[in-house]
């Protein structure tokens, strides 16, 4: 009996010691292999909604979304940069990258091939033209002028299905040279009479081109999603989805959104043209000031140039009713405060200015994390550091975060209205104000970053933009 006991026991070993060595000869699904590789690879492209770098390094929607979804996986995340569409796809189907995160629209052409996310995002494709230019009001208006595209794109695809199924007639030209950014400047310019422009794009490049508008729009909206190739092992893609569908990932994308997009809409036409004009004419007068004050505060030149602009159109003779004067528009106390001995100095208020920002930051503390450390500390720059407290604890109240820009922008209004002012430390404010403050300050700083980057002058007084005959295509009509 012991003998047959030990058989069994045998056996029951024998079984459990193949079992295991069976278990740990399967091969680890991608999600599993990424985990073990401590690294995920996503292809985008270059573009200022997707993936561009700046002077603090790279940066983008599309990048700090998917940088999240690593930080989800516990992994690094590792990024291709394709030169267009094609190029992102077919590293997708190369396998060297793990999904593609390019504003990717989800249409019926895409979805033959890749499997999508769960959207996070809608665009519309829209007709661009230059104000006081030939304005098409419809698509057969297309043909009263030159229309041109870049190669390779979702908007040659939207044309070559246009004509396919609706307008034979239609014709354009394309070319792999350009890029969104070449083609708004070429229509700006008068180079060329349209193109075509994602919804998010111009929301983000209008104030660098004033004269141009929305002529109309050439598609329904479209949702964005990431792309994945179609495998059998879809354990990424899932996960993918379970990213997006966390709560954690609803908050994320209203941050990256006020973050990329919230302060867009603040300068119209008439308000972008007068920033570049005075920007042309006055700026280099105090650019030497703002460097140096920049530098000796530990901040960025071009948005202490985007305060003074904001306070006072770079009029160091400026002086509002309340008594604040000078090109930064100090207080008395203030600039007593800081040393400043003539606020009509524009290096003295500048110097002032630069100071004042720097104290407010500091005085906010490193639980507030930048780009949201900055934004508060020009809201109080404009409101008083007082009201802007009063702010975050009202935040904290309604159930926000006190050191998120985005949840104290709307509070801050709130302290003109007494239910809420008259239970705060420093009562009533015009609480509008600083929101629209910071706002404006931003677009500026957009602008003046822009304009340094592209190493020239303004879009609108740029050279155009010449098309060799040698990168350009003509795709005549069907008829």
């Amino acid at each position: 009996m012991v003998s047959g006991l030990s058989r069994l026991l045998g056996k029951a070993i024998l079984t459990a010691v193949c079992l295991s060595a069976l278990t740990g000869s399967v091969r680890p699904n991608n999600l599993e292999q990424v985990k073990i590789h401590g690294e995920i690879v996503m292809v985008t492209r270059n573009s200022p909604t997707t993936y561009y770098e700046d002077r603090s390094g790279a940066t983008g929607y599309e990048l700090e979304l998917a940088r999240a979804f690593a930080d989800h996986l516990g992994v690094e995340l590792k990024v291709i940069v394709a030169d267009n569409q094609p190029d992102v796809f077919s590293t997708l189907e190369t396998g060297e990258a793990a999904f593609a995160a390019a504003g990717l629209a989800q249409n019926t052409e895409n979805e033959r091939w890749f499997r999508f996310s769960q959207p996070y995002m809608q665009v519309t494709e829209q007709v661009v033209y230059r104000r006081g230019g030939v304005k098409p009001q419809q698509i057969p208006d297309l043909a009263q002028g030159q229309l041109v595209v870049a190669s390779n794109t979702g908007h040659a695809d939207s044309l070559r299905r246009l004509q396919a199924s609706q307008l034979p007639e239609l014709s354009w030209s394309e070319s792999p040279e350009l890029e969104i950014t070449d083609l708004l400047q070429m229509v700006a310019t008068g180079s060329i009479d349209f193109t075509l422009v994602d919804s998010n794009e111009f929301r983000m490049l209008q104030a660098y081109y004033p004269n141009l508008d929305i002529a109309f729009d050439l598609s329904a909206p479209q949702d964005i999603g990431w792309a994945f190739p179609h495998l059998r092992d879809d354990s990424i893609y899932q996960e993918a989805n379970r990213f997006f569908a966390q709560t954690e990932t609803t908050a994320l994308l209203a941050g990256l959104s006020e973050r990329f997009y919230g302060h867009l809409d603040m300068l119209d036409y008439v308000g972008a043209r007068r920033f570049l004009s005075q920007t042309n004419r006055k700026l280099e007068n105090y650019r030497e000031h703002f460097e140096k004050a920049a530098t000796e505060n530990d901040l960025d030149w071009r948005l202490l140039a985007a305060i003074g602009y904001q306070e006072s159109h770079w009029n160091p003779n400026a002086k509002s009713f309340t008594g604040v004067r000078g090109l930064m528009m100090l207080t008395r106390t203030t600039a007593r405060e800081l040393g400043i001995k003539n606020r009509l100095d524009p290096e003295q208020s500048i110097v002032g200015g630069s100071r004042y920002l720097a104290k407010l930051r500091e005085r906010l503390g490193d639980e507030v994390h930048e780009p949201d450390r900055t934004w508060l500390a020009l809201a109080a720059y404009n409101v008083g550091f007082g009201h802007l407290s009063d702010a975050r604890k009202i935040t904290t109240e309604m159930g926000g975060n006190p050191n998120l820009w985005m949840d104290v922008k709307e509070a801050l209004p709130l302290l003109s209205q007494k239910r809420y002012y008259r239970n705060t430390r420093h009562g009533y404010a015009r609480g509008q104000e600083p929101v629209d403050y910071v706002q404006n300050i931003r677009r500026y700083y957009d602008v003046l970053v822009w304009n340094e980057e592209q190493g020239q002058g303004f879009p609108e007084d740029a050279d155009a933009l010449q098309l060799s005959s040698s990168s350009i295509t003509v795709i005549p009509p069907l008829l």
